[in-house]
């Protein structure tokens, strides 16, 4: 979930009597602030949307009440809207919006007896994001439903949540339009046990929150607001020479707040230690970096294998071999892995075949995604296979070194390469249900700098 913003503050009597002038359209006030006491309506309950951006962004996905799935409409359109039928009148006394990074600067939430007339309860013109949690209104209506009227990115509108709270009536509603195409949203755990995940490579410098230029405390901030099931970083999680006591003076002010919940592994810097290779990061991770006695391991969640590998280490045959045998023994429909060095870069560092027999075993194994750090900056790659060729059951692979360490510019675009964003610090928020993936580069304010396309798993 994207961070939560400030609201900045309401005049409540004077901005009412404007909208009283205007149209009359405002039944309700929300100063946006305390809890409301009613009850929540909504979780649950069948909706429909204007549009979805996908079969993994359904309606219904806003009202399940879990946070790591989401409702997102088609990209670049206006008006939008996401309806929910409450099943029964009732007065609706608060709605709160829980935005992922495509949120909406204006729109208004609507109340309806049928589904067809509508009224608004709240309007919104600069809208920024975050959590909006509209109280003290006085709707009444079966249907409530948020209508964009203008974005507040280049994309779409994508809501995690959207909550109507209130009181459902004593007496019969009125007989409502059929909503044909509505959506039941599943309720409990999210098919397939949907989940979110945040990785970046390329993270501490030596620098700390007290300087105002040192990025990776703010991207630490921002992953940890997201709020995922887990992180995964992609190596030189430390600089420039990865000691002990370097992680325990920079990258443990930031990213080791979540240490516990981070699946790591590590860069060239880590290399470095004078104390010897990989000291200091297997002194500071424990464990938690070596799992299975390596640097390089393997787990499970939901649906997905993931697999985390030492690109320092690809010319050793007891990684390849321990490879070849764990992916032999997957059961799990999707596969990620994740390591430094890329394949493919367009960055200053660019191809770096090392990966390429790899990538082979990968490919041959039907894996689906491969996550890299190593060039400093966000790039997305089309589906290819391990020479490069463009093809629809390749790998896609995402360069993710925004995590901290100082930008690095584009050099020379690959082939099949199709984002490239330097200069932005940022995490990968990836989305990852149990038949496919997604994913967007959400910058440190908060906003979406690129949404992938939805990919299916092979």
């Amino acid at each position: 979930m994207r961070p939560q913003v400030s609201v900045r503050p309401v005049h409540i009597g004077v901005f009412a009597a404007v909208l009283v002038l205007v149209g009359g359209l405002l039944l309700g006030w929300s100063g946006r602030a305390g809890a409301a006491a009613d009850p929540l309506l909504s979780r649950g309950k069948a909706a429909t949307a204007s549009s979805t951006e996908g079969s993994s962004y359904a309606a219904g996905k806003a009202f399940d009440g879990d946070t790591g799935t989401r409702w997102a409409s088609a990209e670049g359109k206006d008006p939008q809207w996401l309806r929910v039928d409450l099943g029964a009148n009732a007065t609706v006394s608060r709605i709160k919006l829980s935005w992922e990074a495509a949120y909406a600067k204006a729109y208004r939430l609507e109340v309806s007896a049928d589904g067809a007339a509508w009224t608004a309860v709240a309007e919104e013109a600069a809208g920024d994001g975050g959590t909006d949690d509209w109280t003290g209104l006085t709707g009444k209506g079966r249907y409530v439903r948020m209508y964009g009227t203008a974005r507040g990115t280049s994309y779409g509108y994508s809501l995690f949540e959207l909550e109507v709270y209130g009181v459902t009536g004593t007496t019969p509603s009125p007989t409502a339009t059929p909503s044909p195409t509505a959506t039941p949203s599943p309720t409990g755990t999210a098919p397939g046990g949907a989940f979110t995940v945040v990785a970046a490579g390329d993270i501490a410098a030596q620098c700390t929150a007290s300087d105002s230029a040192c990025a990776h405390p703010k991207t630490a901030a921002l992953a940890r607001k997201i709020d995922p099931k887990f992180y995964l970083t992609m190596g030189d999680n430390q600089y420039d020479d990865a000691r002990l006591s370097d992680f325990r003076a920079y990258y443990d002010k930031s990213w080791g707040a979540f240490k516990a919940k981070t699946h790591p592994v590590p860069g060239n810097h880590e290399t470095y230690d004078p104390a010897g290779s990989l000291s200091g990061y297997k002194a500071y991770f424990g464990s938690i970096a070596y799992p299975q006695g390596k640097s390089w391991y393997s787990f499970d969640e939901g649906n997905w294998h993931f697999v985390a590998l030492d690109s320092n280490a690809f010319d050793q045959s007891a990684q390849i071999d321990w490879l070849k045998a764990d992916l032999a023994a997957n059961t799990r429909k999707c596969v990620a892995a994740y390591w430094h060095h890329p394949l493919y870069s367009s960055g200053g560092h660019g191809n770096d075949p090392v990966s390429r027999p790899v990538w082979r075993i990968l490919y041959d194994a039907r894996a689906d995604l491969v996550l890299n750090g190593h060039d400093h900056h966000y790039e997305r790659f089309a589906p290819q296979d391990p020479d490069g060729k463009a093809t629809a059951d390749g790998i896609v692979e995402i360069v993710g070194g925004m995590g901290g360490a100082e930008p690095y510019p584009i050099e020379q675009v690959q082939p099949n390469s199709q984002k490239r964003i330097s200069g932005d610090y940022g995490v990968l928020k990836l989305d990852l249900t149990d038949s496919g993936y997604g994913w967007s580069f959400v910058g440190t304010d908060g906003k979406a700098k690129d949404t992938s396309p939805t990919y299916s798993c092979h």
